[in-house]
C-alpha cells in the first residue's frame, strides 16, 4: 500500500494548489463544466421587524406561532424587510414565510417547532410544514439561528437501527410497536396512518377532517420552500426533522450556504439537503448529518418533455462535507422529470453508506445527463464509493433482470464525467447495474484511487471509459464485466493482489479495449467466459 499512500500525498498536494485559488461561490459558477446562468441573491429592503414587538416571548414555554406571523405579515405588507429573530428559546407552530421577507435568527436564537402535533392543520391532506412557503419571491431564511423539528416525536425507529439502550427508552416512553416487533412509533396515530388512508381511497368529498386520524403518519418535512423564484437560504442549522430537513421544490435561482443539516444517522427519511425539480441552484459550504441521503437531487412532475426540458438543470454543488447518510451525493431515486447540467466538487464524504450514489427504477426513472463530479474525497464508505443502480427498491424479485419495454419513465443515466476522485476504505470501489433493455452508458472516471475491499463490478453497461485509475484490493481479479460493451480501460494500476485484470461473462459484452496498462506479473491477465470470443478484447 506504498504506492497508494504516495498517491493520496499527490492528491493532497492538488488540494493545497487548488486552495490557493479564489474558490469562492462565483467562481464555482464561473468554472462550472456548461454555460451556468447567474445566480443571484435577493435583495430586501433594511426595514427591521423584531417579533418581541408583535409579542414573541423567548422563554421556551410561550407559544409564538401568532406572534411570528404578525410580523411577517407586517413586514410583506410593507414591502419587505428582515423578519428579525434574537437570541433566545422560541417556542412556535408552523412559520409560512411571504414575499419579500427575510427570516434572519441570530446565533443564540434556537427555534423549537411545537411537539404538539395539534398545531399542525391538514392542508390538501397534507400536514402543514413546521416552516414553509409557496409562490413566492425574494425570500430568505438566514443567520445563524438553530431550527429544532421535534422529529423524534414523529418518525418511527426501526429496531435494526436503534441501539439497546435506545430503544428500551423508547419502549418505556409509550408509543407504539409494530406487530413483527420491528418498527417503533412515537404514537399509535402514526403506526396505524397508512392503513387509515387506504380506506379513504375511492371516496370523494374528502375534508381535512378526514385525513386528521393519519396526521402523525403524514410527517412534513421541516423546511420546503415551493414554486418560488430568487430564494436564499444562509447561515441556518436545521436539525431533527420530522422526514426531509431541506427540500426546496420547483424553484428557480436559489442559493442555499453555509447550512448545517444535523439528523441522528437512525432519523427514518431524515434526509438532509433534497432538491425537487428546480434550475439554477447553489449549494456551497454546506455540512450535513443525515439519516437517510446526504445530499440528493429529485425531479418528478415535469409538464414538459423531460428530454428537452428537465424539471431540474444548472445546479452547482461545491465545499460541502456529509459526515454521515445513506449517501453523499445522490441523484434518485425519482428522476422522471429528468436532469441535465450538475456540478460537484471539492467535497468531502465521511463515514457514508455509500459515496457517491447515482438510484433510479423502472417507472421511476428518466434522462439524467451531463453530471460532472470531481476533487471528492471520501473515507471509511460503508458500501460502495460509486454506485449506479437502476433496481432501487425493486420487489420483484423474480425475473427483475429480464427485458422490459422501454417507457417514458425507464430510467437512462449517461454521460456522467466523474474524475479526480480519492477514496479509502471503502467495501466497494465502483459498482454499476444498469437494465437489460437501458444500460448505463457513457460513464467517464479518470484520475480516481481508491481502495477497497472489492474492485469494479458492471451488469448491463455500455461504453465505460477508465482512465488513469487506481483501485488498490486484496480481491484477485480487479474488473468483473457482465453484459457490458465498450469499455475503455487505459493506465489503470493496483497492487499486488491482482492477478486477473479483466473477467468477463454474458452474452453481451464485446469491445473491451486495454493500453497503457503492464499485464506483466498477472498470472491469469483476461478471464472470458466460454460463449465470448477472445477477439472482444483489443491489448495495446
Amino acid at each position: 500500500m506504498i504506492i497508494a499512500g504516495v498517491f493520496f500525498v499527490v492528491a493532497a498536494c492538488h488540494a493545497v494548489a487548488q486552495s490557493n485559488e479564489s474558490n469562492s461561490m462565483e467562481y464555482y459558477i464561473a468554472h462550472a463544466p456548461f454555460k451556468m446562468p447567474a445566480v443571484t441573491e435577493p435583495k430586501f429592503n433594511n426595514k427591521i421587524f423584531n417579533i418581541i414587538d408583535y409579542g414573541a416571548v423567548g422563554d421556551g414555554q410561550t407559544l409564538n406561532t401568532t406572534a411570528i406571523e404578525k410580523a411577517i405579515s407586517a413586514c410583506n405588507a410593507a414591502g419587505g424587510g428582515i423578519v428579525l429573530i434574537p437570541q433566545g428559546l422560541w417556542l412556535t407552530g408552523p412559520i409560512e414565510l411571504k414575499s419579500n421577507v427575510n427570516l434572519h435568527a441570530n446565533r443564540g436564537a434556537l427555534i423549537t417547532f411545537s411537539t404538539d402535533h395539534t398545531q399542525y392543520p391538514m392542508i390538501d391532506g397534507r400536514t402543514k410544514l413546521p416552516l414553509s412557503g409557496n409562490k413566492l419571491e425574494n425570500v430568505g431564511i438566514t443567520g445563524e439561528g438553530i431550527y429544532d423539528g421535534g422529529g423524534d416525536t414523529w418518525r418511527p425507529l426501526k429496531k435494526s437501527k436503534a441501539a439497546p439502550a435506545l430503544w428500551a427508552d423508547l419502549l418505556k416512553s409509550g408509543g407504539a410497536v409494530s406487530s413483527d416487533g420491528s418498527m417503533y412509533w412515537p404514537t399509535k396515530e402514526g403506526m396505524s396512518g397508512e392503513e387509515y388512508l387506504k380506506t379513504l381511497k375511492g371516496k370523494t368529498g374528502l375534508t381535512e377532517k378526514d385525513y386528521l386520524p393519519a396526521r402523525d403518519f403524514l410527517r412534513p418535512v421541516l423546511v420546503s420552500i415551493t414554486n418560488s423564484k430568487n430564494v436564499l437560504i444562509d447561515g441556518p442549522t436545521f436539525k431533527n426533522s420530522p422526514q426531509f430537513a431541506l427540500n426546496p421544490k420547483y424553484c428557480t435561482n436559489m442559493i442555499i450556504r453555509n447550512v448545517t443539516i444535523n439528523n441522528e444517522y437512525y432519523a427514518q427519511n431524515g434526509d438532509g439537503i433534497d432538491i425537487s425539480s428546480s434550475k439554477n441552484t447553489v449549494i456551497y459550504h454546506c455540512t450535513v448529518n443525515a439519516g437517510d441521503d446526504g445530499i440528493c437531487m429529485k425531479s418528478s412532475g415535469n409538464k414538459g418533455n423531460p428530454d428537452t426540458e428537465p424539471g431540474l438543470e444548472n445546479i452547482v454543488i461545491a465545499d460541502c462535507i456529509v459526515n454521515h447518510a445513506h449517501g453523499g451525493f445522490v441523484i434518485g431515486s425519482n428522476t422522471d422529470g429528468g436532469m441535465r447540467n450538475i456540478y460537484v466538487t471539492n467535497c468531502n464524504f465521511i463515514n457514508t453508506d455509500i459515496g457517491i450514489r447515482i438510484k433510479s427504477s423502472r417507472d421511476r426513472g428518466g434522462l439524467v445527463h451531463d453530471i460532472y463530479i470531481d476533487n471528492i474525497y471520501m473515507h471509511d464508505i460503508l458500501n460502495e464509493a460509486i454506485l449506479f443502480n437502476t433496481y432501487y427498491e425493486d420487489t420483484n424479485k423474480e425475473g427483475v433482470a429480464k427485458m422490459a419495454p422501454i417507457t417514458a419513465k425507464t430510467p437512462r443515466f449517461q454521460d456522467f464525467y466523474i474524475s479526480q476522485i480519492y477514496c479509502s476504505n471503502a467495501k466497494t470501489a465502483i459498482a454499476i447495474t444498469g437494465l437489460p433493455e437501458m444500460p448505463v452508458n457513457h460513464i467517464n472516471f479518470s484520475d480516481i484511487i481508491i481502495s477497497a475491499n472489492e474492485p469494479f463490478s458492471s451488469t448491463d453497461a455500455a461504453d465505460i471509459s477508465l482512465k488513469n485509475t487506481k483501485i488498490f484490493s486484496p480481491a484477485s481479479t480487479l474488473l468483473v464485466l457482465n453484459n457490458t460493451q465498450n469499455v475503455i480501460v487505459d493506465n489503470i494500476d493496483f497492487n499486488k493482489s491482482t492477478t486477473t485484470l479483466i473477467s468477463a461473462g454474458g452474452e453481451n459484452t464485446k469491445g473491451i479495449k486495454i493500453s497503457h496498462t503492464n499485464l506483466k506479473g498477472l498470472t491469469n491477465p483476461i478471464k472470458l467466459d466460454k460463449q465470448l470470443d477472445k477477439n472482444i478484447i483489443t491489448i495495446q
